[in-house]
């Protein structure tokens, strides 16, 4: 099968062929027709888990995926050949991933079946980015119209945050770089700062002279640039990273500092995908591009100003069409 992959860390990706990945006892093997990407893909090809997880190299880049069961393993399954299911792969050894043609998982891993309604498409796009905005409300453990800032607001996480703030009363300050606020103002955000425009610890005084209740640092990579951030929030709120950098910042005393680790789950993988369906979570795409593109792809996300998601089209192409499309 295609996959890209890394030989090393830090080595360049690149599209090798490998054996198709046998289904073990109560897994399923799923053939895959979308992949999607996330800033976690590259961070890890780069050794982000380098001493906390065993890794396998080749290591297959991508966690998320959707697709149909292909091959069942031995034993009893809740799946059958054919039905339509998308997931998060979650089980060691980093490295079986999912910029692939086919992938095997646990049945009981965040995996479940894509309900009616919705498309394969969609469903490749929730997994990461939904789950860490549901799990990052919860964690904050935020109140309706409390103030969330949110650097990084228009990726994939961003997104699926502000919508899912919004629609719990909080009040969403949206940082974006360019021509984003229209988009996020439709996603829910109450204030859209363009960092590319004015300084954002000017324009959160402005609008929030006090601090904010909550913030939630989507980009920042070092303890440094995290503590500048933690300074907006208000004595006694909440910092959250998801980058693993809140042990290191210096934060103010009176701001709580939460490094943010993900837990998927098939139940969560259901509600989300509820949500899409009713139209209460919208997954904007930024680019959809072949298997081949992906270490372009990745090195475009590494520059950031992602706007939505990116998705990898495995699936074959009708006849007399392109098999990438962008906007």
């Amino acid at each position: 099968m295609r996959a890209v992959a890394v030989s090393a860390f830090r080595a360049e990706p690149a599209l090798i062929q490998l054996p198709k990945p046998e289904p073990e006892p109560g897994g399923v093997r799923v053939k895959i027709e979308y992949a999607a990407l996330n800033p976690s893909d590259w961070q890890t090809a780069d050794g982000a888990l380098e001493g906390l997880a065993p890794h396998v190299f080749p290591l297959v880049i991508g966690v998320d995926y959707a697709g149909r069961v292909d091959m069942i393993g031995s034993g009893d399954n809740r799946f059958r050949v054919g039905d339509q299911v998308f997931g998060r792969v979650t089980e060691s050894p980093v490295g079986a991933g999912t910029y692939c043609e086919y992938v095997s998982v646990p049945q009981d891993s965040a995996i479940t079946l894509i309900p009616s309604g919705l498309s394969p498409r969609t469903a490749a796009a929730l997994p990461s980015a939904g789950m860490t905005a549901a799990q990052i409300l919860d964690t904050a453990v935020l109140r309706g119209h409390e103030s969330l800032l949110i650097i990084g607001a228009a990726g994939g996480v961003g997104s699926c945050l502000t919508q899912l703030a919004s629609a719990r009363d909080l009040r969403v300050l949206a940082v974006v770089r360019g021509d984003e606020q229209r988009r996020m103002q439709a996603l829910g955000a109450a204030v859209t700062i363009d960092t590319t425009a004015r300084p954002l610890e000017a324009a959160v005084r402005e609008v929030s002279a006090g601090g904010v209740d909550a913030l939630v640092d989507l980009v920042s990579g070092t303890p440094e640039a995290f503590a500048v951030h933690a300074a907006l929030v208000r004595d006694g709120g909440v910092a959250v990273t998801t980058r693993g950098v809140a042990g290191g910042a210096a934060v103010p005393p009176g701001v709580g500092a939460i490094d943010f680790r993900l837990e998927p789950t098939p139940v969560l993988l259901d509600v989300l995908a509820a949500g899409a369906v009713e139209g209460v979570l919208q997954v904007p795409i930024d680019a959809e591009l072949p298997l081949e593109k992906a270490p372009q792809a990745l090195d475009r996300n590494r520059t950031g100003g992602a706007r939505g998601k990116t998705l990898l089209v495995l699936r074959p192409t009708p006849r007399g069409r392109g098999r990438a499309r962008t906007r």
